[in-house]
């Protein structure tokens, strides 16, 4: 037998140390995976998937900064609905009085023209106001950079509204200089005001935590945004309530100090925004992003494949990659297409929301006020909101997650279109109302119904047009939030606020869309434009939740997409790209 052949026969088959060490392990690997399905995670870890569908979701209480940024998007609301609101009658009527109090004179279709464009501008320049910031300066310097823009417009609407400058001719041109202004001021803030307050929120991964009643529930970080959301539509809403204010300035004193009081506000947005600049999670701009998402979109549309710009498809269709993305940037741009794709039927939704503003208002006009203004009815939409929210935050949403029931972002805004077509519906039976009903039946504020001069509308309660703003505002809740919402979570982490400008401009082309139907909005057609508007909206919701219900199942996987590379304070430019692709 040789050397070799005896040390072996000598020696054991087997080290029984390494064995009992080899069997503790493997029994450490089991007890792990027993302890996971077991759901004995520990607070602060991430559940395992048996814990993500047997516990409790929640959502967390926002940081101190979210809520500054809800105090500056209720400050710069309240300036621009308390502003907004008095345009109608500051350009259309007479500086003389003789149809109540006015400045420019310019006509109904005049004011109609000028406050239509001011609305539409409103919602374009957004995009101006992504692109600063995705790109050259980020979304809090953008925002600080715009509300001067927006402070030198107010500051000019102010000084050509006193009755001095309007007196020297200084109205009109005045006045169109300050709505240009102002509105590159409200698009620039707009389009990152919405994704900043989300920035605020760092949690990125669902996580186990154990609640002072014993209850181990789940963290989910999409509930939580969509609270942010929620609070921040709410906080929208209020500042919209200066409509309460602002008309009884113009009706009592002037236009001016209303103006002056808006800039007022304003001012105090932009200081919270300034001085609370320690308190914000900041994202830098991302360098050439949006250049390099306009040239991957167009090599997609060019090879008719939605991966045709990720590196690697080039190296192995051409042979070499001269782009500087890497493949996880263009499956980000593909998830924010997802979300632009889900906007394009928001247009449709927003000739519906318009109408609470101006054919509601005519259509209140109609009736017998009983000492309600016309145009103060508007306020039940806010106020709807106001209530309806914390009613739906604080009781039905954490019901139905109790009870398991999953209502996504897609469910929502479906649902936001169907209560959409009720307002409209209701708005039409409230027409048919006013149609049947003396002294002037389909031809309202004929001269049959003047007392002492002054057409007064047929014999229905203006209070009787209540339910259809309140429908209209709880329509909001589940299509506007929800979008909101959408077009942060589904937006690649680099172009939040050039996927937020998208979203907000399917209201220009919504106000593009009200302004060809002006024509029929006229006695007795109107009754069936909003019949056809109820219609519309219904139809849209249903093809809408047909076409997109299967991404309510791809949630969590898009949501979770950045949760590992998410950085809010180191940049992602080219450099970063590239030397991902290398």
């Amino acid at each position: 037998m040789s050397n070799h052949e005896m040390e072996t026969s000598a020696a054991p088959p087997y080290d029984t140390e390494d064995v009992t060490q080899h069997v503790v392990l493997n029994e450490k690997a089991m007890d792990t995976e027993f302890d996971k399905e077991n759901q004995v995670t520990a607070d602060g870890g991430e559940p395992t998937l048996s814990e993500k569908t047997s516990l409790r979701h929640v959502a967390e209480n926002l940081p101190l900064s979210a809520w500054l940024v809800a105090v500056v998007e209720l400050c710069e609301r309240f300036t621009y609905y308390g502003m907004s609101g008095l345009f109608q009658n500051y350009v259309q009527r007479p500086l003389d009085g003789s149809q109540g109090r006015g400045a420019l004179g310019m006509d109904h279709q005049g004011a109609t023209g000028l406050t239509t464009f001011f609305q539409f501008w409103c919602y374009v320049t957004p995009i101006i106001g992504a692109i600063v910031a995705d790109q050259y300066l980020g979304k809090y310097k953008t925002i600080v950079l715009f509300c001067m823009i927006y402070m030198v417009g107010l500051l000019i609407l102010v000084c050509t509204s006193i009755p001095t400058a309007l007196q020297h001719g200084s109205g009109i041109g005045g006045f169109i200089v300050a709505i240009l202004i102002i509105g590159l001021g409200t698009g620039g803030i707009k389009s990152n005001v919405a994704p900043l307050i989300a920035d605020q929120y760092k949690r990125k991964k669902m996580a186990v935590s154990t609640t002072k009643k014993g209850e181990r529930v789940i963290i989910d970080p999409a509930l939580t945004i969509q609270r942010i959301y929620m609070i921040f539509y709410g906080c929208i809403n209020v500042g919209s309530l200066s409509l309460l204010a602002t008309p009884y300035m113009e009706l009592y004193i002037d236009f001016w100090p209303a103006f002056l009081l808006c800039l007022c506000m304003f001012m105090v947005g932009t200081l919270v925004i300034v001085l609370g600049r320690k308190y914000y999670v900041v994202r830098p701009p991302q360098g050439s992003i949006i250049t390099d998402a306009f040239r991957a979109i167009w090599m997609m549309i060019k090879n008719r494949n939605m991966d045709a710009p990720k590196p690697s498809w080039q190296t192995e269709h051409n042979g070499a990659s001269a782009v500087t993305w890497d493949d996880h940037f263009i499956d980000e741009l593909k998830r924010a297409l997802v979300a632009c794709r889900v906007f394009a039927f928001y247009p449709i939704y927003w000739v519906v929301y318009g109408q609470f503003s101006s054919n509601f208002v005519a259509q209140a006009g109609q009736m017998e006020g009983h000492g309600i203004p016309n145009d103060l009815m508007q306020n039940f939409d806010p106020i709807s909101i106001i209530v309806f929210i914390p009613i739906l935050e604080t009781c039905v949403y954490p019901v139905m997650r109790r009870m398991k029931i999953p209502f996504r972002p897609i469910t929502r805004i479906s649902l936001g279109f169907v209560v959409g077509s009720l307002a409209m519906m209701y708005a039409a039976i409230v027409q048919h109302l006013i149609y049947s009903a003396g002294p002037c039946y389909d031809s309202p504020l004929c001269e049959a119904s003047k007392i002492d001069g002054i057409a007064q509308g047929n014999r229905v309660h203006i209070a009787i047009q209540t339910p259809a703003y309140v429908f209209m505002g709880i329509s909001e809740i589940f299509a506007s939030v929800s979008g909101l919402e959408y077009a942060y979570t589904k937006a690649p982490p680099s172009m939040k606020s050039f996927v937020q400008a998208m979203y907000l401009l399917t209201n220009a082309f919504g106000s593009a869309i009200a302004e060809a139907l002006t024509p029929a909005a006229f006695d007795p057609a109107i009754m069936w434009m909003f019949t056809g508007l109820a219609c519309a909206s219904c139809v849209c919701g249903i093809i809408f939740y047909a076409i997109f219900r299967h991404l309510n199942a791809k949630e969590d996987d898009m949501n979770a997409l950045d949760a590992d590379d998410y950085m809010p304070e180191a940049p992602v430019n080219e450099e970063r790209h590239q030397s991902k692709s290398e």
